[in-house]
């Protein structure tokens, strides 16, 4: 075996590497499902569009605390709002959020 080329694999680890404001907003995606709370929302959102009472009593907490934390999903644009009359219903706002679930899941289960 010949001596391995440092400065190749450095050049594609590189190449692999995002730039910096995509790495800032994965990193900041993964923080935000980091939080057991926000976890189950996505997991709930993921089978089901929920309102925030509806959210709130399948996961035993409040409404006030519920609405903080889908104001943080909201704002990553993990989950979306529609509303229909005065209620206003969540759902996640794509199925990237499912697949990036889905895999995590896998993972560690494996």
């Amino acid at each position: 075996m010949g001596p391995h080329n440092h400065q190749l694999a450095i050049r594609s680890a590189r190449k692999a590497l995002a730039d910096e404001p995509t790495i800032i907003a994965i990193t900041e995606t993964f923080r935000i499902l980091g939080d057991p709370t926000r976890l189950k929302i996505v997991l709930a959102l993921a089978k089901e569009e929920l309102c925030v009472l509806d959210i709130a009593e399948a996961l035993g907490m409040t409404e006030s605390a519920i609405s903080h934390q889908l104001r943080l999903l909201k704002a990553l644009r993990l989950v979306k709002q529609r509303k229909e009359g005065k209620m206003v219903f969540y759902s996640l706002d794509d199925e990237h959020i499912e697949d990036l679930i889905r895999v995590a899941a896998r993972h560690s289960k494996e």
